[in-house]
């Protein structure tokens, strides 16, 4: 067997062979106290390549109307319909910032009422229809409000800015775009790092005196 190192420092004589130090041994143990733990049927999904969770939740069939066109998925009854969006459908201008429902980044608009993608189920909305930022042109020509975000320098980086546009649009469509204050309060749920506000507010001001 392998001697522990001596490091008490008194300058023992050890017996010839190889040394273990202190932290060796312990990691040794702690090695074999993880086997331990592990369950006896481990090795078998190991060797099956499987694990007792694989398969344990079926998909679901779920027609929605994005962007005017019909779609047809299968999705984990799990998923939130901001990931279906941009994973499944592959409409990544829907952003995914905060996935707590507090930056509004993910905002799109569910049968013209804006929401937080990420803080709803694609499985609880059957034959909704969706509107992104991706739905807005129309015949290559941008939305109002999109135009005014460019005239008005409503963006920074940008990665707030489609879930700002969604948001401005359900804004506008509410009847909360009669002043700059009541703008500020209805579009306070989306956040802008960049602090573009004031760019921001006069775009949604403008497109709405359009509208």
């Amino acid at each position: 067997m392998h001697e522990l190192a001596d490091s008490s420092g008194t300058g023992a004589e050890q017996p010839d062979g190889p040394r273990l130090v202190r932290r060796e041994v312990l990691a040794l143990g702690g090695g074999a106290a993880l086997a331990a733990t592990m369950p006896v049927s481990a090795p078998r999904a190991a060797a099956t390549g499987t694990s007792p969770a694989a398969g344990s939740t079926a998909t679901v069939p779920v027609r929605l109307v994005v962007n005017g066109r019909e779609v047809s998925v299968e999705v984990d009854p799990r998923r939130s319909l901001l990931d279906v969006l941009r994973e499944t459908l592959g409409l990544t201008g829907t952003k995914k910032g905060c996935n707590q429902g507090a930056c509004g980044a993910c905002t799109v608009l569910l049968n013209g009422r804006r929401i937080v993608s990420c803080l709803t189920l694609a499985a609880m909305h059957e034959g909704a229809e969706i509107k992104t930022i991706e739905g807005l042109e129309t015949n290559g020509e941008l939305h109002p409000l999109q135009a005014a975000f460019v005239e008005h320098d409503g963006l920074q980086c940008g990665f707030c800015t489609p879930g700002q546009i969604m948001s401005g649009i359900g804004c506008i469509a509410e009847g909360h775009a009669a002043s700059p204050d009541e703008i500020r309060f209805w579009m306070s749920g989306n956040i802008c790092r960049c602090g573009a506000y004031p760019g921001i507010v006069a775009a949604v001001a403008d497109a709405a005196k359009r509208a």
